[in-house]
C-alpha cells in the first residue's frame, strides 16, 4: 500500500487524480495538466512534494562528508545558501541529483529524489569514514512548493521574512502563517519564482489552508506532478531515472558547472571525471524541438539525417544515434520538445536529426536549454541561461 502525505485528504477534496509515485499516492492533476502548467507560468500554483527525501548532516565532519560524496564544492556554500549537486559513484556516474542547504555552522540539509531515498541513505552511510552525524527526517517532514510570478507577493502576506529580496538558492528559517521554525527556500523545479516551504507534518494542513486563504487574491491553484514534469522539461531540468542515472556522468549531462574538478581533496569519482574532462566525452545530453507536428516520448529513437543537411555529422544517414530520455508537449511553446543523449559530434545547436514517431520520421533540431526564458531566469541568471 502506498504511503500518503499529510495533505492526502486535501488533494482528494480538491478533486485530484491520485496515482502511485515513488511509494506514495500523489496528486497527478486537478483541473488538467496544461491548465495547471500555464497557471504556474502566469500566476501561481501550489505543489505538494512531501514525498521528497530529507537528510540532516551534522557535526565537525559534515562538510567533509558532503565534499567527498558530491560533485559540487560545499566549501563555497555560506550559511543561508544552497547548491545543486550530484552524488557520485566510483565510475563517475550519478547516484542521484540533490540540493545541499547550509543551514547553520556544522549543519547541512540534503534534499534528494523521492525514488532514491533508501538508496541514497544507504550510500551516505556506506561512504562516511569521517563519521559525520546523519539523520533521516523524510517521514517527519512535509514540503510545499509555491511557484509562479505571484508567489513573492502572496508569501509576503504571511511572513516577515524578506521573501522578495531573497536571492536564488537561498534558505532561511522563520515564521510563516503563524507557524514557527519553517524553512523557506528559493529553490524549485519550474523555472518560475518558487518558495519551497519545509515544515513538520503536523504543520502542513495549517500551512496549506493559510496559503489558499491568502491565495484567493492571487487565484492560487493546486498543481499536480504532471504539470511539474512539463514545467521542468521546458526548463531543460533533468529527471533522475530518465535523463541521468548511475551510468551517466555529470559531464555527459552538461552539468560541468556543478562538477568542481579543482576542489581541494579527493572525492568519489574524481579520477574518472578528470580523465573524461581531459579527453572529452563521447556523448552529450541535448535538448531538441520538433519541426512541425509531433510529440516525442521517452524511448523514441533519433536518427542521423542526410549529412548535407546538418551542421555536423557522423557521415552515415539513417543511423540510429540516440533515444529520447524525456519528451512531451511544451504548453508554453505549443511545440514538441525533448532531451536525448547523442554522439558528441551531433550535440551542436542547429544540428538536424530525425525522430521516429511510430514509424513516421519527423525532423528535429538541437537547441540550447532552457527551451524558454522565464522572468525568473532573466533575474536570477543574468550571465547564464542554463539553470
Amino acid at each position: 500500500m502506498e504511503k500518503r502525505t499529510s495533505l492526502y485528504d486535501q488533494h482528494m477534496a480538491a478533486g485530484a487524480k491520485m496515482a502511485p509515485f515513488a511509494g506514495y499516492s500523489m496528486p497527478i492533476r486537478y483541473a488538467g495538466d496544461q491548465a495547471e502548467h500555464l497557471h504556474v507560468r502566469s500566476r501561481v500554483g501550489l505543489f505538494d512534494v512531501s514525498h521528497m527525501g530529507e537528510f540532516l548532516v551534522r557535526g565537525p565532519q559534515a562538510q567533509a562528508l558532503i565534499h567527498y560524496v558530491t560533485s559540487n564544492d560545499p566549501s563555497r556554500l555560506p550559511v543561508g545558501k544552497a547548491q545543486y549537486s550530484t552524488l557520485l559513484n566510483p565510475q563517475g556516474g550519478i547516484v542521484d541529483d540533490l540540493i545541499v542547504y547550509h543551514l547553520e555552522d556544522e549543519l547541512f540539509l540534503l534534499v534528494v529524489n523521492a525514488s532514491n531515498v533508501e538508496k541514497d541513505w544507504a550510500y551516505l552511510n556506506a561512504n562516511n569514514p569521517m563519521g559525520a552525524e546523519l539523520e533521516d527526517i523524510s517521514e517527519a517532514t512535509s514540503l510545499l512548493a509555491l511557484s509562479g510570478p505571484d508567489a513573492p507577493a502572496l508569501l509576503a502576506r504571511l511572513t516577515d521574512l524578506p521573501v522578495d529580496a531573497m536571492g536564488y538558492y537561498a534558505c532561511s528559517k522563520g515564521t510563516v502563517a503563524g507557524l514557527d521554525n519553517l524553512l523557506v527556500c528559493t529553490t524549485g523545479y519550474t523555472g518560475e519564482k518558487t518558495y519551497e516551504l519545509m515544515c513538520r507534518n503536523a504543520q502542513a494542513l495549517d500551512l496549506w489552508n493559510a496559503l489558499f486563504e491568502v491565495g484567493r487574491d492571487f487565484d492560487l491553484q493546486p498543481a499536480g506532478l504532471a504539470a511539474r514534469d512539463t514545467l521542468r522539461l521546458e526548463m531543460g531540468y533533468m529527471l533522475y531515472g530518465n535523463d541521468i542515472d548511475d551510468t551517466t556522468t555529470p559531464l555527459e549531462a552538461g552539468l560541468n558547472w556543478i562538477t568542481r574538478l579543482k576542489k581541494a581533496g579527493h572525492f568519489i569519482g574524481a579520477d574518472v571525471l578528470r580523465k573524461q574532462s581531459t579527453l572529452g566525452v563521447n556523448r552529450r545530453l541535448i535538448g531538441f524541438v520538433v519541426e512541425g507536428q509531433g510529440i516525442p516520448r521517452r524511448g523514441y529513437e533519433l536518427y542521423e539525417t542526410d549529412p548535407s543537411a546538418g551542421t555536423a555529422s557522423l557521415g552515415c544517414a539513417g543511423m540510429l544515434v540516440g533515444t529520447v530520455t524525456s519528451g512531451g508537449y511544451g504548453p508554453s511553446l505549443k511545440q514538441g520538445i525533448g532531451m536525448a543523449y547523442v554522439p558528441a559530434a551531433l550535440a551542436h545547436e542547429g544540428q538536424l536529426l530525425e525522430l521516429d514517431v511510430r514509424g513516421r520520421r519527423l525532423p528535429v533540431r538541437v537547441v540550447s536549454t532552457p527551451f524558454i526564458t522565464t522572468t525568473s531566469v532573466r533575474q536570477w541568471f543574468p550571465q547564464r541561461t542554463q539553470a
